[in-house]
C-alpha cells in the first residue's frame, strides 16, 4: 500500500487517517466509482433476493422508483457544467443520428423481433411499446458513466421526448394497428420528463450557482457528487426489488421475449456504431448515440402497457418489466464495454 505521510490512499480507492486512535480505513469517493460496477451488481442481487422471497408485498417500493430516479439525476447534474451544454454543429449531427437511430432503424429492427418471435398478441404490444420508446432520464446516468457525453445527452432529451410523441403511436400503428396506437398518452411521457429531468435539472443549476456565491453552497455541491454511485445502487435495487415478483409470475408468457430484448441491447449499438461513422461523431458522442439506442423508457411506458383491459394489461406491464430486468444487467455490461468498442478522445 502507498502512504504519503500520515495520510494514505491504496490501489483500491480506500483512504487510511492516522490519529490518536490508530489507522481508520474509510471509502473514498474515487474508490466508489472504481467499485460502481460490483456496487450495482449487488443492488441487482439484493433486489431479486427481495423481490423474490416478498413476493407482492414488495411491489410498493415501485412508488418511491421515481424520487430515487430524480435524486440519482440531481447528483449527476450537479457534476455537469450546465451553462457548457453544447452547441452548434456538432449537436447538429448527433440530434441528426439520434433521430435516426431512435425512429428509424431502432422501429425496423422492432418490427422484425415482433414478428420473428412467437408471442402472445399483449406481451407484443408490450415489446414493441418498450423497444419503440427510447429513454429520456437515466441514460444520462449510464452514458455519463460509460464516458459518453452526459451534457450533450442531456441537452438531447427535449428532442427525445417530442419525437417519441409522434413516433410512438405511428410506429405501434405501422406494427400493430390502430387500436395499439390509440392507447399512447402524451401524460406519462411529459411527466417523466417534468419530474425525473427538469425538477433535477433546475435543482441542480440552483446549487452550482449556490456553490459560487456561498461556503455551503460549495458544502452542498460536494455532498452532491456522492450521490450518482449510491444513488444507481439504490435506483436498481428499488426497481428490481418492486418488479422482479410480477415479472416471474408471468415468465411462461413473456419468457420468449427475453432473449428478443438480449437480442435487442446487441443491435441498438450496432445500429449506432455505422450512423456515428456516416455522420463522423467523435468517441464521445458515438458512446452516447449507442447509450441511447438501447436504453429504453420502460419505467415511462408502463402505465401506458397497463391501459390494456384485465389480463392483458398484466401481461403487456410484465414484458415492459422483464426489458427492465434484462436491460439494468446489460447497461452494467455496457459502461465496461462501449469505451472500447467506440475508441479516441476527439469530442464531436
Amino acid at each position: 500500500m502507498r502512504r504519503d505521510g500520515a495520510e494514505g490512499r491504496n490501489e483500491v480507492g480506500w483512504k487510511e487517517t492516522s490519529g490518536s486512535g490508530g489507522s481508520v480505513m474509510r471509502i473514498t469517493r474515487e474508490g466508489l466509482e472504481r467499485r460502481q460496477i460490483a456496487v450495482y451488481a449487488a443492488a441487482l442481487l439484493a433486489g431479486a433476493a427481495i423481490g423474490l422471497t416478498a413476493g407482492e408485498k414488495a411491489e410498493p417500493l415501485g412508488v418511491v422508483v421515481s424520487p430515487a430516479l430524480a435524486l440519482l439525476l440531481y447528483g449527476m447534474f450537479t457534476q455537469i457544467p450546465l451553462l457548457e451544454l453544447r452547441q452548434g454543429r456538432a449537436q447538429g449531427r448527433f440530434a441528426a443520428g439520434l433521430l435516426l437511430v431512435n425512429f428509424v432503424l431502432v422501429p425496423l429492427a422492432v418490427l422484425a423481433l415482433a414478428w420473428l418471435v412467437p408471442l402472445e398478441p399483449a406481451v407484443r404490444f408490450g415489446l414493441c411499446l418498450v423497444l419503440l420508446a427510447p429513454c429520456i432520464d437515466y441514460v444520462v446516468v449510464f452514458a455519463q458513466m460509460g464516458r459518453g457525453d452526459g451534457k450533450l445527452m442531456l441537452a438531447s432529451t427535449p428532442l427525445l421526448m417530442l419525437a417519441q410523441l409522434v413516433a410512438l403511436p405511428l410506429w405501434l400503428w405501422l406494427i400493430l394497428g390502430r387500436e395499439a396506437a390509440a392507447l399512447v398518452e402524451a401524460g406519462p411521457i411529459v411527466q417523466a420528463f417534468l419530474l425525473l429531468v427538469a425538477a433535477p435539472l433546475v435543482l441542480a443549476a440552483l446549487t452550482r450557482l449556490a456553490a459560487r456565491r456561498s461556503r455551503a453552497g460549495a458544502k452542498a455541491l460536494d455532498a452532491a457528487a456522492w450521490l450518482p454511485v449510491p444513488g444507481m445502487a439504490a435506483a436498481l435495487l428499488l426497481i428490481v426489488a418492486s418488479q422482479a415478483g410480477t415479472a416471474v409470475r408471468h415468465l411462461d408468457a413473456i419468457g420468449p421475449a427475453i432473449p428478443a430484448y438480449a437480442a435487442f441491447l446487441l443491435i441498438g449499438p450496432a445500429l449506432a456504431w455505422p450512423t456515428a461513422r456516416l455522420l463522423r461523431l467523435g468517441a464521445e458522442a458515438s458512446r452516447t448515440l449507442a447509450f441511447s439506442a438501447g436504453t429504453r423508457n420502460s419505467l415511462v411506458v408502463l402505465p401506458l402497457a397497463l391501459a390494456l383491459p384485465g389480463e392483458a394489461g398484466r401481461l403487456a406491464a410484465a414484458a415492459v418489466v422483464a426489458q427492465t430486468m434484462v436491460e439494468l444487467i446489460g447497461e452494467l455490461v455496457y459502461i465496461r464495454v462501449m469505451p472500447r468498442l467506440f475508441r479516441g478522445g476527439r469530442r464531436a
